[in-house]
């Protein structure tokens, strides 16, 4: 692709909020192959740097959901771009950390698995030995059987007397229905460089609160004005925490909407 083809692209993944990923069509790259192709272009460069803190928190993500090799990959993308960046070091301790804990988590998981296969070897083992003494026991399971049959005529004499009382009929409360409502609000960070420039604004989001009450596919429905704080309300609204509607009873995931406002303190 030409320059003007890759930036159209790299404008393109901005807007669908595809800056590191998925690999071969995200933002970053289309405007590094733009650097490749015109090492000067001062509009890729600026991109680039822009973008830097929006696509590190977008890592940040990547590593607390676990995708580990992709995390690495988008890594790896970013020091592309500013390899001397100091929140690579704090992005690479996370993953490295994140790594460290899964390992030790499978290794727990083994050492269970282990002695779950010793336990069902001790089991064996008893079942073996109870088998050899089943000779000994049988007048005990004689007497056994005998007194259940005794315990179960007793139990058919007292459920025929049950059978001839009253039932007591209590009636069921009827089950609890309520919206989700939040008990712990995030708020959101202002953008320097929109308070730089001195801009305020709003985002209108829809999200779904789950049945554990907590936030996922937070999306921006409207913003005024557009791509300007829409990162900053879903890092936000992606942390708040609902205590979750009842449908009969039954936690049950339903899907909210918020306006998130942005003004700048002394401008009304």
């Amino acid at each position: 692709m030409s320059v003007d083809q890759l930036m159209d692209q790299a404008q393109k993944a901005l807007k669908e909020d595809r800056l590191v990923a998925p690999a071969g069509d995200n933002a970053f790259e289309y405007y590094l192959a733009v650097l490749h192709k015109s090492p000067n272009n001062r509009a890729a460069q600026d991109a680039l740097r822009e973008t830097f803190p929006y696509g590190a928190q977008t890592v940040d993500q990547t590593i607390n959901q676990g995708n580990y090799p992709e995390a690495q990959r988008e890594i790896d993308l970013l020091a592309k771009a500013d390899p001397t960046n100091y929140t690579l070091t704090i992005l690479r301790s996370k993953l490295d950390a994140a790594r460290k804990m899964a390992a030790q988590q499978q290794q727990a998981q083994k050492s269970a698995a282990l002695a779950q296969t010793a336990n069902a070897a001790a089991a064996q083992r008893q079942q073996q030995e109870q088998i050899a003494a089943a000779a000994a026991l049988k007048q005990q399971q004689e007497q056994a059987a005998a007194a259940a049959l005794q315990q179960k005529q007793e139990q058919q004499a007292s459920a025929a007397a049950v059978t001839q009382k009253a039932a007591v009929v209590k009636v069921a409360a009827p089950a609890e229905n309520r919206d989700a409502h939040v008990v712990r609000m995030v708020p959101a960070k202002y953008p320097l460089d929109a308070a730089r420039n001195g801009e305020q604004g709003w985002v209108d989001v829809a999200f779904t609160v789950n049945p554990d009450g907590s936030v996922s596919d937070v999306r921006v429905t409207n913003a005024e004005p557009r791509r300007v704080f829409d990162r900053a309300a879903i890092d936000a609204v992606s942390r708040w925490q609902f205590k979750p509607a009842l449908i009969n009873g039954r936690p049950t995931a339903v899907v909210v909407k918020r306006r998130i406002e942005f003004k700048l303190s002394g401008n009304g």
